[in-house]
């Protein structure tokens, strides 16, 4: 395995060279996911516009977002995204909170965040063993019928995009471990190591 993972590199073509002039816009660097992804641009197009529609419109904030993130991939055990969605959740509410939220620690959260923590938590590590009083703490916490919905849908597609970046080997790139806060870092305890 290298810091791509168990795959070689796509054949080059216009999309993956897409893919990766926006990775170096965006980041300055090519992330080891998208090296990845670039076996098929398409899908990683349409997975990540799916993503963006399941929550437009719906009045998410980017501090939830990165709740709902940080949340999902601890409990799913994915260190890439709880790395790059934990550091997310530090700028927006410091690093200690989002320390929290990757151990499952969510008192530092509003009680709308924590219901969409606990949620998110659920519906990655069993969402067999949901129950209306779950849907009920959404509610309880100013969530309609039609947010809870997208949450579940955004909270799942992230799952997906975990599960593939995990089983075929992506590791953290060594500039998200080294950007992320200490208290970040001391959290992702699980997954795939950074980067050399």
């Amino acid at each position: 395995m290298d810091a791509t993972g168990f795959l070689r590199a796509p054949d080059p073509t216009a999309d993956t060279q897409r893919l990766y002039d926006e990775d170096i816009a965006d980041l300055g660097y090519v992330m080891n996911l998208t090296r990845l992804w670039a076996h098929q641009p398409a899908t990683a197009d349409g997975l990540f516009d799916l993503m963006r529609s399941s929550l437009a419109d719906q009045g998410i904030t980017q501090r939830q977002r990165a709740v709902l993130v940080a949340a999902c991939a601890s409990a799913f055990g994915d260190s890439y995204c709880s790395l790059a969605y934990g550091t997310r959740l530090a700028d927006a509410a410091g690093e200690q909170t989002a320390a929290g939220v990757l151990r499952g620690n969510d008192d530092a959260l509003t009680i709308a965040e924590q219901a969409l923590a606990g949620w998110a938590r659920k519906v990655a590590r069993d969402p067999n063993a949901t129950g209306e009083g779950d849907v009920q703490k959404l509610r309880d916490a100013g969530f309609d019928d039609t947010q809870i919905f997208a949450i579940t849908v955004f909270v799942a597609l992230r799952v997906a995009f975990s599960t593939v970046n995990d089983a075929l080997g992506a590791r953290p790139d060594a500039a998200l471990g080294a950007n992320a806060p200490e208290a970040v870092l001391g959290a992702v305890t699980f997954g795939r190591p950074v980067s050399a």
